[in-house]
């Protein structure tokens, strides 16, 4: 039993990573008529497919606590796509040589990056106006990524995602 317990607040721990979501919805929009959803039929997610099902599973569940209903005739087409890109570490050490005596000075410094490239992957899910053709909704999240976690810890992983990514679906209406 404490071996639950530890291996639970790990995963707390090492899931306390920095998820950055940007929103973006067309103004005119009434969320509240959209009560069905469905996906695009060509949608390439990026995803690999074991990451996309669960990726898709989590989705639906959210969505379908938020009211909304899968349907053959949808009012909202959602369309995913994800991109794995590598971050240059943001810390460096500077070493530097210098000399001088007798009025003569001189110097050379370089920065020596600290750690390696960091993966991060970026998520942009789309909600389409089924009827009108038209993007009225996105996200797009960007979250630390490493290859070769375990199934459990990215399920989590993508749990977390998908609550953050949906904690501001429908956007509240600014009069």
């Amino acid at each position: 039993m404490k071996t639950a317990k530890f291996f639970l607040i790990f995963l707390i721990l090492v899931s306390c990573s920095a998820i950055k979501v940007n929103y973006d919805y067309e103004k005119e929009t009434d969320f509240s008529a959209y009560n069905t959803y469905s996906y695009f039929g060509d949608m390439e997610t990026g995803l690999s497919e074991l990451d996309e099902k669960r990726f898709l599973s989590a989705m639906d569940i959210t969505l379908q606590r938020k009211g909304l209903l899968f349907s053959e005739e949808p009012d909202i087409l959602i369309n995913v796509t994800s991109a794995v890109f590598r971050n240059q570490p943001s810390n460096s050490v500077g070493v530097g040589l210098g000399g001088g005596g007798r009025n003569v000075g001189g110097g050379v410094s370089i920065g020596i990056p600290v750690g390696g490239p960091k993966l991060d992957r970026e998520i942009q899910i789309d909600f389409v106006d089924a009827k009108k053709d038209m993007l009225v909704w996105q996200a797009v999240s960007q979250s630390p990524f490493k290859e070769g976690d375990l199934p459990i810890v990215k399920e989590q992983k993508i749990q977390e995602l998908i609550t953050k990514i949906f904690s501001k679906y429908p956007p509240k209406q600014r009069n």
